[in-house]
């Protein structure tokens, strides 16, 4: 069944006319359209899941301009924009402009984020980073190789520890250091967080973290694995392909699909996931705006 919303007005119109902004009454909706690829919308899904579409409750709003199906935006301090042509693109740009605040990411799949960054890239752009092609990843059956017995659930009173590995892998990663602005608090809260929901894995060696990663989003049926990374004393050794393969395996058997997304160039990451079992089924974009 098409899930479609009344019609906010004729093509060409302004943003706030032509956007709506969904409610707690469109969860089952917004549920319904989410379930259509669960891989890809798995980072909305587990935020709507958990509390429904009720804007206060999910960190941010979702749009639509008309068919969910074809038009569907979340704008929280991350945009992630599912569906959208390039009408819904070019009026979701225009509202997430109209609100004065730049959000200092957009991910999501790739056609619909380089769309959407196309109009706002003249009022927020240059952006710092474009990650155009970013493959996003499955396991749909077991591991292919073999998994590390020694990658576990973290502990809460290993927090410092793996703390110090997550803050070395987001500047590595992103380039900029998660303590700016509040001092880490925001930062180790998060962290904390993942470790109490039993969401952080890690494999130490004499109390220091070799390899690490975190399942950042998880919905009933999806668990997207993030931030992984290998002590660089210790690359070249399997270690992020054996580790990985030991998430995969716990997801697996909690009946979800493990997924993950990865850089294009990064042939280190792909070969290595690619031993390990994960398949390519769609591809992802992120823009680093600030």
């Amino acid at each position: 069944m098409t899930t479609t919303l009344p019609a906010p007005g004729a093509p060409g119109a302004s943003s706030s006319d032509a956007v709506r902004v969904l409610g707690l009454s469109d969860t089952e909706a917004v549920r319904a359209v989410l379930d259509i690829d669960p891989v890809a919308s798995c980072m909305l899904a587990a935020r709507v899941e958990a509390r429904g579409a009720d804007p206060t409750a999910i960190g941010g709003e979702i749009w639509s301009t008309g068919v969910l199906a074809d038009s569907l935006c979340f704008v929280g301090t991350t945009i992630i924009p599912l569906a959208g042509g390039p009408e819904a693109t070019r009026l979701f740009a225009e509202r997430a402009i109209e609100q004065h605040r730049i959000c200092p990411s957009l991910v999501g799949p790739a056609d619909v984020v380089l769309d959407m960054w196309c109009h706002l890239d003249p009022a927020w752009g240059p952006a710092r980073e474009v990650r155009a092609c970013q493959p996003l990843l499955a396991m749909l059956d077991a591991p292919t190789c073999v998994v590390d017995p020694a990658v576990r659930q973290v502990r809460a009173e290993e927090l410092d520890e793996y703390l110090n590995a997550s803050v070395q892998m987001f500047i590595g990663e992103m380039g900029v250091d998660p303590r700016n602005g509040d001092g880490g608090r925001g930062y180790r809260r998060r962290v904390a967080g993942l470790i109490e929901a039993g969401r952080a894995w890690a494999r130490f060696e004499d109390g220091r973290v070799i390899f690490k990663a975190e399942i950042g989003s998880q919905s009933r049926s999806v668990s997207q694995i993030q931030g992984v990374w290998v002590d660089p004393e210790f690359r070249g050794r399997g270690l992020g392909t054996a580790g990985v393969a030991a998430i995969a395996a716990a997801v697996h058997r909690s009946g979800r699909i493990p997924s993950l997304y990865v850089n294009s160039f990064n042939e280190v990451a792909r070969a290595s996931y690619a031993k390990a079992g994960f398949t390519r089924i769609g591809t992802f974009a992120t823009i680093l705006v600030s």
